[in-house]
């Protein structure tokens, strides 16, 4: 079966970078089609805390989401890998929020403004300066502009040939949610051998403790539970909190191949949102924020166009990628640098003696990987 109407745009994803771009356009009289591969809600690998630079643009779209329990955070704390602490206040500050919560409430906004198909996309082909988006059920779907929304890895991205993924990749993160006495206003990032661990209050009061480990310092062990005894336990903080957490999920979520090389914001002529266009280390917490920035810094661009019915591909797909590159490269580059420092035990060393001595370098790291708080 063969959908033949053409749509002004089409996403393929929906998670937040896809909802947001969705809602934001729709709201302007833009029709869009959305493709999702899962029905909502359902849980992701996420750190689930969100900077609130992203605030007054969710607010701007009429999206609350203190509205369904989202904790206020205010504070950071961060172990090196033997448990000692550093703490410091949060530059903008943040909210805790599962991304089962958060999904939905912008899927509630969005479902009844624009066409949501779930089904799972297989090809993108861009013939004739139009768009032939093809779904696992045969569907087909027409238009002259497509977002790429779906996420760290895809089987788009191999359809599509991305460069990103030929390159090896040799990071999983595990998540799951627990009930823990754990203060709703800090996020804490706890190091371990081979990588770190992030744990935050959501608005269901139970801790979401999701970490980024290497695949060799994982493969040593074989399963989560023997790596979280034998490895994570070896910081203090993460020993009392796997030793005494109860576990909420009855097993954790997964994900492998995590890659951190670098992605273009436009590839085959698709505008990527969120972690589609590039990924920022999770040890800097901001991955939500950044995926609904990009959604933001995308429809205004478009809309710029549309409005004035003035489209020229080249133009649009150069601004985007230059707005793109001047919002977030930055953030990346200090995101890879923190992370090889906290991976290499001798720098990780001096890094935190360093911290230690100079408290106030933490807050400028933190707004080196964040962004403003203005519209």
């Amino acid at each position: 079966m063969t959908n033949k109407r053409k749509w002004d745009i089409i996403i393929v994803g929906g998670g937040l970078a896809g909802l947001t771009t969705a809602l934001h356009l729709a709201k302007k009289d833009v029709s869009v089609c959305l493709i999702e591969k899962n029905e909502y809600p359902n849980h992701k690998v996420c750190g689930e805390y969100v900077s609130n630079e992203v605030l007054p643009y969710l607010q701007s779209l009429n999206i609350d989401p203190f509205s369904v329990g989202a904790k206020n955070i205010s504070k950071f704390k961060i172990t090196d890998i033997k448990g000692n602490p550093i703490n410091a206040n949060l530059p903008l500050g943040g909210f805790g929020i599962s991304r089962y919560a958060f999904d939905q409430l912008i899927y509630n906004a969005v479902k009844n403004k624009v066409h949501i198909v779930f089904d799972t996309v297989e090809k993108i082909i861009f013939q004739e300066n139009q768009f032939s988006v093809t779904t696992q059920a045969k569907d087909s779907f027409l238009s002259e502009f497509v977002v790429g929304a779906f996420g760290k890895r895809s089987n788009i991205d191999s359809f599509l040939n991305r460069k990103f993924m030929k390159e090896k990749s040799s990071w999983l993160a595990v998540k799951a949610h627990y009930n823990y006495d754990f203060p709703e206003d800090t996020v804490a990032l706890h190091n371990f051998e081979g990588g770190y661990c992030g744990l935050s209050k959501t608005e269901k009061n139970t801790v979401n403790a999701c970490y980024l480990a290497t695949f060799k310092s994982f493969k040593k062990y074989g399963d989560i539970d023997s790596f979280q005894e034998k490895v994570l336990s070896q910081n203090p903080f993460l020993n009392n909190f796997f030793s005494k957490a109860e576990a909420v999920s009855k097993k954790p979520l997964t994900i492998s191949q995590i890659s951190f090389h670098k992605k273009q914001p436009v590839e085959n002529h698709i505008f990527m949102v969120g972690d589609s266009a590039g990924l920022i280390h999770p040890l800097c917490g901001n991955g939500m924020a950044m995926a609904i920035k990009s959604a933001q810094i995308f429809s205004e661009l478009f809309l710029e166009s549309f409005q004035r019915d003035n489209f020229i591909r080249a133009t649009l797909e150069k601004n985007y990628t230059k707005h793109w590159l001047n919002e977030f490269e930055g953030r990346l580059k200090t995101g890879r640098f923190i992370q090889k420092i906290l991976m290499h035990p001798g720098a990780s060393k001096v890094g935190f003696a360093t911290m230690r001595m100079i408290p106030s370098l933490v807050p400028h790291i933190i707004k080196r990987t964040h962004g403003s708080s203005t519209l």
